[in-house]
């Protein structure tokens, strides 16, 4: 189990950190040296992330079948591709499909084919999915919405490697490498008789499990400027950024639609924000996010946080409480107010510089 330190807000003036020789050599944002802040497409660094960033390091190279579990939002598809990307196969092709958005009279013949005239409509032969992708991969979505009937014959070719098209008895062998997911609970879809035991033991050669965005700590700030600089980068002349509020609204959010609930929410206040994306913004668009009151916010430190990052927040934190006033800051962290500003300074070159003060504190550096 990870280990943490939590800091609330009213013991700030005894948290030891005041005691702490601040003159060690540091970087603007200081993390460990293994620590990758993305992983291809996608972007976090939060210890689940690290976790998942080196199973599938382990699993990708092999042709083992994965199940990747996660409640809808997590990125499932992401994780899917990252595997293939970094498996074998990563020069041949790989095609998501989701079971839940094809028609159940349709998704046999878009899995495995179908031959001319098997049904109305079928003019001429067709090559279903897995036949396209051979010698690639295909991601089975929402494997749970698939029919118990179509179960069987997926079973069969996760076992042969074996199927007929669609009206045809010609049995057709491909080399597919097969990573299903769901949002759903494996064995809770099994008791309810939407997935097959049988199956779900041939899926789950190695399960994966997609941490959602509430478990991710400070991705969400991460991830929340990594979607509002894609949003500016792709305009002229145009460097919106989040008021201080705002980012600690986002971070005290549940995030129930996990990380697209998150992009989502970014894009919308980004297109109505003028220069600044403020509380009052981002409550327009999500009533349900919510900001405690300071006195019931605090800061929360993994162990093995680096020190110099664990001095970063904790500085952030409390001239956030103080509502931006560097004197009293200054004083309650046992800091010079010179050395407060030389602080500051260094953290206005960090990515998160913006999340490091509020307006009037950076206009004080120009």
């Amino acid at each position: 189990m990870d280990q943490a330190i939590a800091v609330p807000h009213e013991n700030l003036i005894n948290f030891p950190f005041r005691s702490l020789d601040f003159a060690m050599p540091r970087a603007a944002v200081a993390v460990r040296p293994t620590t990758k802040t993305s992983y291809g497409a996608i972007h976090g660094m939060s210890r689940p992330m690290q976790r998942l960033y080196r199973t599938i390091d382990k699993v990708a190279p092999t042709d083992a079948t994965v199940l990747i579990v996660g409640e809808s939002g997590t990125g499932k598809e992401l994780v899917a591709n990252s595997i293939h990307q970094r498996s074998k196969r990563c020069e041949q092709v790989f095609i998501p499909i989701n079971c839940g958005a094809v028609s159940p009279n349709l998704i046999e013949a878009e899995l495995f084919g179908h031959e001319r005239g098997s049904f109305t409509g079928a003019n001429r032969m067709h090559k279903g999915f897995f036949e396209r992708a051979a010698g690639g991969t295909v991601l089975l979505d929402e494997i749970t919405e698939m029919a118990p009937e179509l179960q069987v014959k997926l079973l069969r070719v996760l076992e042969s490697g074996t199927f007929s098209r669609v009206g045809g008895d010609q049995e057709i062998k491909v080399k597919v490498r097969v990573i299903a997911a769901t949002n759903r609970d494996p064995q809770a879809a099994v008791a309810a008789g939407q997935l097959r035991e049988d199956l779900l033991y041939r899926l789950s050669v190695f399960p994966i499990e997609v941490p959602p965005l509430r478990e991710r700590g400070d991705d969400v700030e991460l991830l929340a400027q990594h979607f509002l600089g894609l949003l500016n980068d792709a305009e002229d002349d145009v460097d919106k950024r989040f008021s201080a509020r705002a980012l600690a609204a986002l971070r005290e959010h549940s995030w129930p639609g996990n990380v697209r609930e998150l992009k989502n929410l970014v894009q919308r206040s980004f297109i109505l924000a003028d220069n600044v994306i403020e509380l009052d913004g981002l409550l327009q668009q999500n009533a349900e996010i919510k900001v405690l009151p300071a006195a019931e916010r605090g800061l929360r430190f993994e162990i093995g946080t680096p020190l110099a990052e664990a001095e970063r927040q904790l500085i952030c934190a409390t001239l956030d409480y103080y509502d931006g006033n560097k004197k009293k800051a200054a004083e309650v962290l046992g800091l010079s107010l010179k050395t407060l500003y030389n602080r500051l300074n260094e953290y206005r070159t960090a990515h998160d510089y913006h999340s490091a003060t509020r307006p009037a504190d950076r206009e004080a550096f120009g």
